[in-house]
């Protein structure tokens, strides 16, 4: 892999696709998490093929390549989840035109629920840990954070996650 990293790095277009393709659904799955809709999820990983393939020059170690990948997916997602807060939404009264689904949603608290309750920063240390299976020093590296930071975020957020199921009834 890190020869493939290599000869992307010199200029083997092929090579790039080759690496990209390998990790693609990884940036997909990461994009959705912070996105929650797949059109969005595509528009990231399109910018992550674009912004990596653009700075390919800059990766020191090749053998981190995945992570910076997934640092530079983190980073596009939440670029696009800022963009989403700039929209303009409609009024109230225009709800009855539209119609609302309040009744049919289940009342019970998903897991995407409690992730939303989390402020970016702890939600990026717990996907990271848990749907992408990285240590702490690789959560510190891909975050450019201090391990003991990224220790301390983590141990925080799951303390916020706990506090959140037991108010719903759902921890045991």
């Amino acid at each position: 892999m890190n020869q493939l990293v290599k000869k992307a790095q010199n200029g083997d277009h092929k090579a790039y696709i080759e690496l990209f393709q390998t990790y693609e659904q990884d940036i997909y799955r990461m994009a959705y998490l912070y996105v929650k809709n797949k059109n969005d999820a595509m528009d990231v990983v399109q910018e992550v093929a674009y912004r990596s393939f653009k700075s390919l020059g800059t990766l020191v170690n090749p053998q981190f390549f995945k992570t910076w990948l997934i640092k530079i997916t983190i980073t596009c997602a939440l670029n696009v989840l800022k963009q989403k807060r700039k929209v303009v939404h409609f009024k109230t009264e225009y709800e009855e035109f539209i119609g609302s689904n309040e009744e049919d949603l289940p009342l019970s608290l998903s897991l995407q629920q409690l992730l939303d309750t989390l402020n970016e920063e702890e939600k990026s240390v717990i996907l990271l840990r848990f749907y992408n299976d990285y240590t702490f020093k690789e959560i510190s590296e891909v975050l450019h954070i201090p391990l003991g930071t990224a220790k301390s975020i983590f141990y925080r957020a799951l303390q916020k996650l706990r506090e959140q199921t037991k108010e719903a009834e759902i921890y045991e």
